[in-house]
């Protein structure tokens, strides 16, 4: 009768499996390498999915997957039209006056209006200010531009008493300049930040499809006296917009 010999392989003999990277991680490091690298620069035509899926012998469903990783990341753009293009690199906006930092940065700035109107404050915005809910506030909405490009939509809350017949005056510019025109000298600002979906309103005003990230940012402006004089929306195009948000280092050290 034959033998059969059986050996074991102790696990520290075990053969170890490398990890396999998905395609479309693979594809979407080989875009984004020759992005950093220069080989495709901004307003480069990259290659369509059906070109990408054959190259790489991965599905259409993959290639497109791959697209989508980048264009999370701000690295490129799609056009319904005319195919994926590199994006331009994200704008750098530090939180305070939309038109200065915009100028700032060597940029032009632009602001359009989309409506204004006067309204009842409501809960939020009356909590915002320290008003009553019935107490009317001036509300400006307006799409920003830095340089022709759309990036951010501004919603912007007044109080009426405090500031009136101020929707009757110019518009397109810096609105805390245009409080300073009312003798209010402005002292800090507070932002909070989350991320949203661009929804079927804001998305079109940012060339921007329904479903895209941004980031949404409410603020409140304080006067010299500690009183609120601005309360703010603002949504960003996330893969146009780099905010940073500057806090003096001895506000921190003082929380520890």
């Amino acid at each position: 009768m034959d033998r059969i010999s059986l050996s074991t392989v102790s696990p520290t003999e075990a053969p170890t499996r490398t990890p396999v990277t998905p395609a479309y991680l693979r594809i979407g490091d080989h875009l984004r390498s020759q992005i950093e690298a220069g080989s495709l620069a901004p307003g480069d035509a990259l290659p369509p999915e059906r070109e990408l899926s054959a190259t790489h012998g991965v599905s259409r469903m993959t290639a497109r997957k791959a697209l989508s990783v980048l264009e999370g990341e701000g690295l490129i753009f799609r056009d319904a039209t005319r195919g994926t293009f590199v994006a331009k690199p994200r704008l750098p906006l530090r939180v305070g006056s939309f038109s200065k930092e915009v100028e700032r940065g060597g940029g032009r700035a632009g602001a359009e209006v989309v409506w204004t109107r006067e309204q009842a404050a409501g809960r939020t915005v009356a909590s915002a200010f320290g008003l009553n809910e019935l107490d009317r506030v001036h509300v400006i909405q307006r799409l920003r531009r830095w340089d022709d490009e759309p990036v951010a939509v501004e919603t912007t809350y007044y109080p009426a008493d405090l500031l009136p017949d101020f929707l009757d005056g110019d518009l397109h510019g810096s609105l805390w300049d245009r409080l300073g025109e009312y003798g209010i000298t402005l002292s800090t600002t507070t932002a909070t930040v989350e991320v949203v979906a661009l929804d079927a309103e804001v998305g079109p005003l940012l060339d921007a499809r329904q479903g895209m990230p941004g980031l949404h940012m409410t603020r409140q402006t304080f006067d010299d006296d500690g009183r609120c004089v601005e309360y703010a929306r603002d949504v960003y195009r996330a893969d146009r917009v780099a905010l940073t948000i500057d806090r003096p280092l001895q506000d921190r050290l003082s929380d520890d």
